[in-house]
């Protein structure tokens, strides 16, 4: 199983960047890069303060994906 996001839709939705996330957040810009590529899982303190910001229940941001590979 894989965690996948759907930050980057979201944050586009509200005209905010990558930094501006960030900075809202107290984390780097490359953070939530790399949590939008799927490079990095938050935790779930950080992945529920993420969808505070967007306005957004976690489960609406982030859902676990069956990659065939349990």
């Amino acid at each position: 199983m894989r965690l996948i996001n759907h930050i980057k839709q979201h944050r586009a939705r509200l005209d905010l960047t990558q930094q501006a996330l960030a900075e809202r957040l107290g984390v780097r810009r490359q953070t939530i890069l790399a949590i939008e590529k799927g490079q990095f899982v938050p935790s779930a303190l950080l992945a529920f303060r993420i969808a505070r910001e967007l306005g957004m229940a976690v489960d609406e941001l982030f859902e676990l994906q069956d990659g065939g590979d349990s």
